[in-house]
């Protein structure tokens, strides 16, 4: 069976028990597992499709609570290497009146980032399989070189390359910083994942359609476009496909958005997808690949958290009859 490797961060997201409040404001917090590329890599084990996480953690209790949810969402975590010389990374979360999200990170470094490209095995990727990753672990570092070493092994054995920059500013020490890393890795990709909100930012392009069709570089062959609750728009070389979103009560939308990439990878890999064919599934199933993953998104919004607030695969079937 091909399968999903994620590569990057697991952390603790603390997420605040009120909204409304400033992070300084929050008087208590409930502990859940994240980390963006974790989150992925849980929507696709919970969507029944083989999914492993390549990274480290610290040898302490929040490392352990980690590797268990991954491991009860069915991911595989024979990967997930531990390290006594730093801590497992944790984030503290802000939670406005809509449900967007302010955070505070600790994690100077997290063990995640002692990660090496040493560590990064050949043997570990096949044909059909698909690798995914984000910018947050993209800082100079260890991990930093482990994802370069990732990459190349994955496109020697022809796998699909899946980007989700998911800018989170405060981790970097300058914006230019981040922006600078999100280029190198772009043109690595053939699958790149943004939303409205980082668009801009990275392309520098205030024009929608322009700033989308700057992204097509190297071996960049889609792009997919998220609007939150507006639903998200899929771009090909020479066509774009437009899909509405859902509507639900949203709680949190921490891990929406990797809960959407999560089922839009799902549905690539349940339908066998390498470079050579991509362009050809994805001309042939847009419809149902954006449907379930708009449902998938949407749901976990509905939710608190990320990984704990992931949809089984039936909820979305269900939820998008229902609609």
């Amino acid at each position: 069976m091909t399968k999903l490797y994620s590569i990057g961060e697991v952390l603790i997201d603390f997420i605040p028990q009120q909204k409304g409040a400033a992070l300084k404001d929050v008087m208590s917090f409930e502990r859940a597992p994240g980390g963006a590329p974790a989150n992925v890599a849980a929507a696709v084990a919970k969507y029944g499709h083989a999914a492993s996480m390549i990274t480290k953690l610290g040898e302490d209790a929040f490392g352990d609570f980690l590797v268990e949810q991954l491991e009860n969402a069915g991911v595989e975590t024979a990967k997930v290497l531990r390290t006594k010389e730093a801590n497992t990374g944790l984030a503290f979360v802000s939670l406005k009146d809509d449900g967007e999200r302010d955070f505070s990170f600790y994690r100077k470094p997290s063990a995640d980032l002692l990660f090496t490209e040493e560590e990064v095995k050949a043997e570990w990727f096949a044909k059909g399989d698909v690798l995914h990753f984000c910018s947050v672990d993209l800082v100079e570092s260890p991990m930093k070189q482990a994802h370069k070493r990732a990459i190349s092994l994955m496109k020697e054995k022809d796998g699909l390359i899946s980007f989700d920059p998911n800018v989170r500013l405060p981790l970097w020490d300058n914006p230019d910083d981040c922006r600078s890393a999100i280029l190198e890795f772009l043109p690595h990709a053939h699958i790149v994942k943004i939303s409205d909100e980082e668009l801009e930012f990275i392309t520098g392009i205030s024009d929608v359609e322009d700033a989308i069709q700057s992204l097509f570089t190297g071996d960049v062959q889609a792009v997919v476009f998220t609007k939150g609750a507006d639903g998200a728009d899929l771009y090909v070389k020479n066509s774009k496909w437009e899909s509405a979103g859902y509507k639900v009560d949203v709680q949190d939308t921490t891990g929406a958005g990797d809960a959407f990439i999560g089922g839009f990878l799902y549905k690539l890999l349940e339908a066998g997808a390498e470079p050579k064919n991509l362009a050809a599934i994805l001309s042939e199933k847009h419809e149902e690949i954006l449907q379930f993953a708009n449902a998938s998104g949407a749901l976990t919004a509905a939710g608190k958290g990320a990984i704990s607030a992931l949809p089984e695969k039936e909820q979305v079937l269900n939820f998008i009859k229902e609609q």
